[in-house]
C-alpha cells in the first residue's frame, strides 16, 4: 500500500503539472521585425497618469451638492481634450492592466506560475522602446518594466468618503504636474497627456473579475495630436451614465483594448490609415513567427496550417490596403486592416493551442488507466467478486511485456524526431506502464465481468445511473452551490428508500430535519458580503444551550472520572462564552476605530491553541469525545466568523451524529453483525484488523457520502477556490495588521474546521460499520479522480484571474483530496483515540 501511495502521488503530480503545459504556456512571440509608421508623430513626448483602481463612475459623477470631485479633469473634458470610458478586459488586476496600457498585450496566463506577480517572458513596451522614460509609482508595477496597491480602495471601499476624497488629491496633484511640465518645455504644444486607470473596483473593495464596476475605467486625453471637445445634442449608449454625470452634451468616445482609437486623433486621415496599417503588420508578423516555429517542430505530413489566413490571403489584404491608401480611400484601408488584425489574432490562438488536443488525449489515457487500476485493486483485495482469483500478483506474459515495451519505444521515437520538450515524454509515456498494470489483471477483469452478468440489467443500469448522477452533482456543486442543496434534499429522502423510516423513525426524523436544515446554507450569499455579528452570538448561544443539556446528564452521574469530565465540560463552555465576548467587543472596538484590544487578541490565540488539547482530555467514548471536539473547535470557529457561517459547523455536526446512528441501523438491516450499540462504543488506538470485512455495494454509498459531506464542508458557506470569497474581518479577533501569510493560514484553518468535524464523524462510521481505511482510501481516490477528469477539461486559460484561478483550484482540490484526506484522517484519528491523563495512569478503554 505504501508503494501504491508513493506511485499514486507521483502520477497525480504529473497530472497536475500537465495543465501548465497544456493551458498555461506564454502566448508571447519574439523575433519579429519592428514596424514604424512612415509619418512624423504629432507629439514629442507622452505623459501617462494611471490612477490605480479608479472607477469611471466615481471620477465622472457629481457629489451630493452637484459639484465635481475632480475640477481639473472636468475642465479638460469640457474645454481641452477628449474623454470616454475605457472598457478594460479581465483580469482586472494591476499588473495585466498596466501591461495592456504600456506594452499592448493581454494577460500572459503563464504568469500563474509566478503567482501573477511578474511576467515570466520578456516583452517590449513603450518604456523600453522610448529614448528616455521617467516613472514614478508603486514598486510592484514599475519593476515589471525596469527589466528591458489602490490601497485606499481595498481599505475603505469605493463608496466610502475616504475613497472619494482621494480623487480630489489625485486631481490636484495632476494639475500641479501638468503645469510644471508645460512650463519646463516652454508650452511648445508637443506634449500629449493621458489620464486613465488600470482597473476599477467592486463596492466591497475587490477586483479581478468582469463586473462593470471593475472593467469600466475613465479615459481622458488632451494635448498634441488629440481632438478638442466636441459638443453634441444627443448620444446613444447602452447605459445612463451621461445623464447622471451631466456630460450628455460632450461627445463621449469609448475605447476597447486592442483597437487603435483613431477617433481620438487630431490628425489627417492619411496618418490614421498609416497607423492602422502599421498596427496590422505588427500583429501579422507575430502570426508569421508563431506559424514558422510550429511548422519547423512538426513532421510535414502532420502539420495543418491555419486555413483562414494563408500566405496568398495575407499578401492580397496587404496589397489591397496599400492600394486603398494610395487612392486616398482611407476608411476602406482602416476597415481592411481591422479585418487582418482579427484574422491574425485568431491564427495566433490556433498555433498557440496546436498541441493541446494531443497532450490532452495522453493525459486522459493516463487518468482512465489509473482509475481502472485502482478499481481493480479494490475488486481483487477488498471485495468478494473474485474469490477464485489469487491475491498475489502473477508474473505477466512475455508477449504482453514485449508489446508494451515496443509501444513505449515507438512513442519515444515519435517525440524525438519532432524535438518535443522533455515534459511531453512524461505525459505520453506515462499511460504505457499504467495500462500495462491494468492488463496484467486480466483474470480479475474477466471474473468481475462474469459477476456483473449475474445482476439484472435494469438493476445494474440503475446503479450506474445513480453513481454517474452523484458524480455530476458533486462536479456541478463546485460551480453552483445550490447543487449541494439538491443533494442534501435527496439525502433527506434516503430513509424512505431504504425502509429505515419503518425501522428507526426517531433517527430518520432527525436525519431528515438536519439534512434539510443544512441544505439552507448553500442557498445563502457567500460569506463576507453582509457581516452580521449577532448571528455569531446566536450560534454561540445555541452551542451553550446544547452544552447545558449535556451538562445536566453529567451531573447525574457519580464517579471520579465523571467529575474530571464535568470540569472539562465547564471549561469548554467557558471558552464558548469567552469567544462570544471577544467577537462582540472586538466588533464594537473596530467600529469606534479603537483597534483590536490586546486582551481580546491574547484570549483568541489561547482559545485557538486549547482547541487542539481539550478534546484529548475527554473520555474516548464515542459521543462524549465527538461532543468535546465540537465544543473546542466551535469556540475557535466563532472567533473566525462574521455572520451566518457560525451556525454551519453546529448544524453539520448534528447531522454527523445522526449519520453515525443511521449507518449502524443500515448495517443491521443488511444482515451484517456488529458487537455493540453505538452509544456504548469506544474509540480505540488498537483496532482489530480481523474485524474488517469485505466491501459491499452500500460501502460505495458511504464513500460517496463522505466525499459529498467534505465538499459541503468546503463550499457550504462560500467558494474556497478563491481567497476573494473571504472577508479579512474573519481574522480581526486575532490580528488587524496586514499579514498575508498569517491571515491566509487563519482563513485556511477556518475552512478545515468543518472538514475535520466530518472526518472525526467518519472515524465513528468506520468503527460502527467495520470498514477498512485502506478500502475507503481507494474508493475516495476513484471518486476524486473521476471528478478531476471533469475539471481537467474545465480548466480555463482566459478570463479574470478569479476565473482562471478558480478553475485551477477546482482541479487541485479534487486532485489532492485523497492526500488531504489521509492527513486529516490522521488528525481525526488523533483527536478521537488519544487520551491525555492529568491524574494517575490512563484509564483503558476496550471494545
Amino acid at each position: 500500500m505504501l508503494l501504491f501511495f508513493i506511485l499514486g502521488l507521483l502520477v497525480h503530480f504529473v497530472f497536475f503539472g500537465s495543465i501548465f503545459d497544456i493551458y498555461f504556456t506564454s502566448p508571447l512571440v519574439h523575433g519579429m521585425t519592428p514596424q514604424l509608421t512612415p509619418l512624423p508623430p504629432p507629439a514629442k513626448r507622452l505623459v501617462l497618469f494611471v490612477a490605480d483602481g479608479l472607477r469611471a463612475d466615481t471620477l465622472y459623477e457629481l457629489d451630493e451638492n452637484g459639484n465635481t470631485r475632480a475640477p481639473f479633469i472636468r475642465n479638460i473634458i469640457m474645454h481641452e481634450g477628449s474623454w470616454g470610458i475605457s472598457h478594460t478586459r479581465v483580469p482586472t488586476e494591476s499588473r495585466p492592466g498596466h501591461v495592456a496600457l504600456i506594452a499592448g498585450f493581454y494577460e500572459d496566463v503563464s504568469a500563474v506560475a509566478k503567482g501573477w506577480k511578474e511576467n515570466p517572458v520578456g516583452f517590449d513596451s513603450l518604456i523600453n522602446e522610448s529614448r528616455y522614460t521617467w516613472s514614478w509609482g508603486s514598486p510592484d508595477i514599475l519593476t515589471m518594466f525596469a527589466k528591458g496597491i489602490d490601497t485606499n480602495g481595498h481599505a475603505h471601499r469605493p463608496t466610502s468618503r475616504e475613497y472619494k476624497d482621494n480623487i480630489k488629491v489625485v486631481d490636484e496633484g495632476m494639475k500641479e504636474i501638468v503645469s510644471m511640465l508645460e512650463d519646463f518645455y516652454g508650452n511648445d504644444g508637443k506634449t500629449a497627456f493621458i489620464f486613465t486607470s488600470d482597473h476599477g473596483m467592486t463596492d466591497w473593495g475587490f477586483h479581478g473579475a468582469g463586473h462593470p464596476s471593475e472593467t469600466l475605467t475613465p479615459f481622458v486625453t488632451w494635448g498634441a495630436g488629440i481632438k478638442y471637445p466636441q459638443r453634441v445634442s444627443a448620444q446613444k449608449f447602452d447605459d445612463a451614465f451621461l445623464k447622471e454625470w451631466k456630460l450628455e452634451n460632450w461627445k463621449r468616445q469609448d475605447i476597447h483594448q486592442g483597437i487603435l482609437p483613431v477617433d481620438y486623433l487630431n490628425n489627417t486621415d492619411l496618418f490614421k490609415a498609416e497607423s492602422m496599417f502599421t498596427n496590422a503588420v505588427q500583429i501579422l508578423e507575430q502570426f508569421k513567427v508563431k506559424m514558422t516555429q510550429k511548422k519547423e517542430a512538426i513532421l510535414p505530413f502532420f502539420f495543418t496550417p491555419f486555413k483562414l489566413l494563408s500566405e496568398s490571403k495575407q499578401l492580397n489584404i496587404l496589397r489591397k490596403a496599400r492600394s486603398y491608401i494610395k487612392q486616398r480611400k482611407y476608411d476602406e484601408a482602416v476597415s481592411l486592416c481591422k479585418e487582418l488584425i482579427q484574422l491574425a489574432l485568431k491564427g495566433l490562438s490556433y498555433y498557440h493551442t496546436y498541441d493541446r488536443f494531443f497532450l490532452g488525449i495522453n493525459v486522459v489515457l493516463g487518468f482512465v488507466g489509473w482509475t481502472s487500476y485502482a478499481s481493480l485493486l479494490i475488486i481483487r483485495s477488498h471485495s468478494s467478486f473474485t474469490r477464485g482469483v489469487s491475491k498475489e500478483v502473477k508474473k505477466p506474459s512475455h508477449l504482453l511485456s514485449c508489446s508494451f515495451i515496443a509501444v513505449g519505444v515507438l512513442v519515444a521515437f515519435f517525440l524525438l524526431i519532432q524535438d518535443c520538450p522533455w515534459t511531453y515524454y512524461i505525459y505520453c509515456l506515462l499511460p504505457v506502464p499504467i495500462w500495462y498494470a491494468v492488463l496484467r489483471e486480466f483474470q480479475v477483469i474477466q471474473d468481475f465481468v462474469i459477476s456483473l452478468l449475474t445482476f439484472p440489467p435494469s438493476q445494474l443500469a440503475g446503479y450506474l445511473f445513480i453513481f454517474t448522477l452523484g458524480i455530476e452533482v458533486l462536479v456541478l456543486s463546485f460551480f453552483y452551490r445550490y447543487m449541494l442543496t439538491a443533494g442534501l434534499i435527496a439525502f433527506a429522502c434516503w430513509p424512505f428508500i431504504t425502509q429505515l423510516w419503518i425501522r428507526a423513525k426517531s433517527i430518520s426524523l432527525s436525519w431528515i430535519f438536519f439534512s434539510l436544515l443544512l441544505a439552507v446554507f448553500p442557498l445563502m450569499p457567500v460569506v463576507g458580503r453582509k457581516p452580521d455579528i449577532f448571528l455569531v452570538i446566536g450560534a454561540g448561544s445555541l452551542v451553550l444551550l446544547l452544552s447545558l443539556c449535556v451538562l445536566t446528564s453529567l451531573i447525574k452521574r457519580k464517579d471520579r472520572f465523571i467529575n474530571e469530565e464535568l470540569l472539562l465540560h465547564l471549561f469548554q463552555m467557558l471558552s464558548i462564552a469567552l469567544s462570544m465576548y471577544v467577537v462582540y467587543s472586538t466588533h464594537h472596538s473596530l467600529l469606534k476605530k479603537q483597534g483590536l484590544p490586546f486582551l481580546n487578541q491574547i484570549i483568541s490565540w489561547i482559545i485557538l491553541a486549547s482547541s487542539f488539547v481539550l478534546p484529548l482530555l475527554s473520555p474516548t467514548s464515542l459521543f462524549e469525545r465527538l461532543f468535546s471536539i465540537l465544543l473546542s473547535w466551535m469556540s475557535a470557529y466563532l472567533l473566525l466568523s462574521t455572520g451566518y457561517e457560525a451556525l454551519f459547523p453546529l448544524v453539520l455536526s448534528c447531522l454527523m451524529f445522526v449519520w453515525i446512528q443511521m449507518e449502524q441501523e443500515t448495517l443491521q438491516q443488511s444482515g451484517v453483525s456488529y458487537r455493540q450499540k453505538v452509544t456504548s462504543l469506544q474509540f480505540t488506538c488498537n483496532l482489530d484488523i480481523t474485524q474488517f470485512r469485505h466491501l459491499y455495494l452500500d460501502d460505495i454509498r458511504r464513500a460517496f457520502f463522505l466525499v459529498f459531506f467534505l465538499v459541503t464542508a468546503f463550499f457550504g458557506t462560500g467558494n474556497i477556490a478563491s481567497v476573494n470569497s473571504f472577508d479579512l474581518a474573519s481574522v480581526y479577533c486575532f490580528l488587524t495588521v496586514f499579514s498575508p501569510y498569517m491571515m491566509g493560514a487563519l482563513m485556511m484553518w477556518k475552512i478545515l474546521i468543518p472538514f475535520v468535524l466530518v472526518m472525526c464523524a467518519f472515524e465513528a462510521v468506520q468503527l460502527t460499520t467495520q470498514l477498512s481505511s485502506k478500502s475507503l482510501f481507494l474508493m475516495v481516490l476513484i471518486i476524486s479522480d473521476i471528478m478531476a477528469l471533469h475539471f481537467f477539461f474545465l480548466v480555463k486559460d482566459y478570463g479574470s484571474w478569479l476565473e482562471i484561478g478558480t478553475s485551477i483550484s477546482h482541479y487541485v482540490i479534487v486532485m489532492s483530496m485523497t492526500i488531504v484526506l489521509m492527513l486529516l484522517n490522521g488528525l481525526a484519528h488523533l483527536l478521537t483515540t488519544k487520551k491525555l491523563e492529568l491524574y494517575g495512569k490512563s484509564k483503558s478503554h476496550l471494545i
